[in-house]
């Protein structure tokens, strides 16, 4: 097998691609050969040492893949060789095989592309969390989705429009909000030409959106939580734009409005049973039509460096996969 090598989490300059022995699976794992992985941003935080979860050194990149079981460990027993899969481990998944916890898999219907899957978990999970989970959305209400072109922003439009809600997308360019009403967006505010609080303010008539989706920080979570309507839930979802923003609370008084988590990995960890059901959920809309990943481009899994590359300039609309030539 070959897999991608971080020998020091310095950057992606020091990525080796280098081949290792297959190995075995253990106790509670399986062996998937990897059909395709998708890029996530903590992958790039990962590999520059700069994310909350550090792995051992030297540890194969990766978070989220999609393949075919190999082969199973000992006390694995609703998967088998041959099944469909796709995963989110945290690591291991930019390669061309891996021995991953069976508890990490979510088994496939035939009728799942296995492309569109290597691209699914992360972002839609993430979104049915943030929105319906935690920020307990309702249909009719109003959502601001920030960083919308990006993987969770395109997967946040789909699932708030699936469950009846208005969504006004913020994206920083023209062609992003393009793609976001492509997708079913019902405004876009192009934040390279248009003022965040001015235009939501035109587009609800000063009410302000009931929900905001922020996977991005920065100087835009100030000025969408400014903006929230009475009762409204600013959902905290990530920092892209790397500043970590410090709100003045004093806001969440004078609009009755609720800041709000969200972590899918740890509810996923701790909530096993529920996150099971949402997935099970997530798959049905897919094979409905309802929600499909939005791919930007398609890379070998040779070529990571240059994906990478891809991401890091911000000119990304949905999700940039990684495939493997077997």
């Amino acid at each position: 097998m070959q897999a991608w090598i971080s020998p020091d989490a310095a950057g992606v300059q020091t990525l080796r691609w280098e081949t290792q022995r297959v190995p075995e699976p253990g106790p509670g794992e399986v062996r998937v050969k990897i059909h395709a992985a998708s890029l996530n941003f903590p992958d790039l935080l990962i590999v520059q040492g700069k994310y909350q979860m550090r792995p051992p050194l030297p540890f194969v990149p990766g978070a989220e893949f999609s393949g075919i079981v190999e082969a199973v460990g000992e006390g694995v027993r609703h998967l088998q060789a041959g099944a469909r899969v796709a995963g989110f481990s945290g690591t291991g998944a930019f390669a061309t095989h891996a021995c991953i916890s069976a508890a990490l898999l979510v088994p496939l219907p035939d009728a799942f592309d296995l492309d569109m899957a290597a691209a699914f978990i992360c972002t839609y999970a993430t979104s049915q969390h943030a929105l319906l989970d935690r920020g307990q959305l309702q249909a009719g209400e109003t959502v601001l989705v920030l960083g919308a072109a990006g993987g969770v922003g395109t997967a946040a439009i789909q699932l708030a429009k699936a469950a009846g809600a208005r969504v006004i997308a913020a994206a920083s360019s023209t062609e992003k909000c393009r793609r976001c009403l492509d997708i079913g967006a019902d405004h876009a505010i192009d934040l390279s030409s248009q003022d965040l609080r001015t235009t939501l303010k035109e587009l609800t008539g000063g009410r302000g959106p009931d929900l905001i989706y922020d996977p991005v920080g920065g100087e835009l979570s100030e000025a969408a939580f400014r903006s929230i309507a009475w009762r409204g839930r600013h959902l905290v979802v990530g920092f892209a734009q790397g500043q970590i923003p410090a709100l003045p609370l004093n806001l969440c008084l004078l609009k009755g409005a609720s800041l709000i988590g969200v972590f899918w990995g740890e509810f996923a960890k701790r909530e096993p049973q529920r996150n099971a059901a949402m997935m099970e959920q997530l798959v049905r809309l897919h094979l409905e039509g309802r929600i499909a990943p939005v791919i930007d481009q398609r890379f070998s899994m040779r070529e990571l460096p240059a994906a990478f590359e891809r991401m890091q300039s911000r000119q990304v609309t949905g999700k940039v996969l990684l495939l493997n030539d077997h």
